[in-house]
């Protein structure tokens, strides 16, 4: 049975479901034959909720406009309009930033319930690898989680009432364990790369850019960034809060790039940080600490 879960959140841009096959097989061969079945792998999924009216958009303007860089282009299209989603009316019931916060609480729901002998697994550890908008997508969801908990007030998203959320999701209300562990109350580590939150908080006053609060004691937040990747950006100058519990670290996640392109940016180099050893490695660290 599973003893920490790993859940995985994608970025912008179109993404097949099955985006997190890679870096699972990756943790399975770095951890061996003697931990990989300690670990539960869990991925996130939200794009289906945006991608097919993007395609509509990207086929009217392919097919009846001249257009250069059609990839590029594709990828800004696609990327942008997400972000552009999940934030636009985002306090209307079904909003897309709703539905995506649903994704993942569907995650955790399923890793609580992975042991069979304990449907409702509050203390099992959860580490989570997030990439570029999953960044800011997953770190709304636990700001939202850990003020709705604290009785705070929260706008948007399922946790302005979870029990309305979990009522038709699961035929009841959540235990207040449930609760716990959905709002990533075991949350032991946390990778984030090409992570753009920063693109989120820059119009905030520097008052409210606060980050989460670290879930448990042993919580450590990684970050990893390409300094050529301008989706990419560190954390920790954002405000005080960030610097103390976000470790910025900078690796090169184009080491093919050639061209001129490839090596100041494009879609290539921002979205190859899953199959880089510098957060490969890092990540299955995370694991080794927590089931060994």
């Amino acid at each position: 049975m599973p003893q920490v879960a790993l859940i995985t959140v994608h970025g912008m841009g179109e993404t097949p479901r099955d985006y997190a096959a890679g870096v699972f097989g990756e943790m399975r061969t770095r951890l061996g034959p003697a931990l990989r079945e300690r670990v539960g792998f869990y991925s996130v999924y939200y794009q289906d909720i945006l991608q097919k009216n993007e395609q509509t958009v990207w086929d009217r303007v392919d097919g009846a406009s001249e257009v250069r860089y059609d990839e590029l282009r594709k990828f800004m299209l696609f990327g942008f309009a997400d972000a552009a989603g999940l934030e636009n009316r985002k306090e209307d019931p079904g909003s897309v930033y709703e539905l995506a916060q649903s994704q993942i609480a569907r995650a955790l729901l399923a890793a609580c319930h992975a042991n069979p002998a304990n449907p409702a697994n509050p203390g099992m550890p959860v580490v989570f690898l997030a990439h570029s908008l999953g960044c800011q997508v997953l770190s709304s969801y636990i700001y939202d989680a850990q003020k709705a908990l604290r009785g705070g007030r929260v706008e948007a998203g399922i946790w302005r009432d979870i029990d309305a959320w979990s009522r038709p999701a699961l035929g009841r209300s959540l235990t207040e364990r449930e609760q716990h562990f959905l709002a990533a109350g075991t949350c032991t580590g946390l990778v984030t790369t090409g992570c753009n939150i920063p693109i989120f908080v820059a119009a905030h006053k520097d008052m409210h850019i606060k980050p989460i609060a670290p879930p448990t004691p042993l919580f450590r937040w990684l970050n990893l960034y390409d300094p050529d990747d301008v989706l990419g950006w560190p954390l920790q100058p954002l405000s005080p809060g960030y610097r103390t519990l976000v470790e910025d670290r900078t690796i090169n996640a184009g080491q093919g790039a050639v061209s001129w392109l490839l090596k100041s940016w494009n879609p290539l180099s921002h979205n190859s940080y899953w199959k880089d050893d510098e957060v490969l490695e890092p990540l299955a660290g995370m694991l080794r600490r927590m089931v060994s």
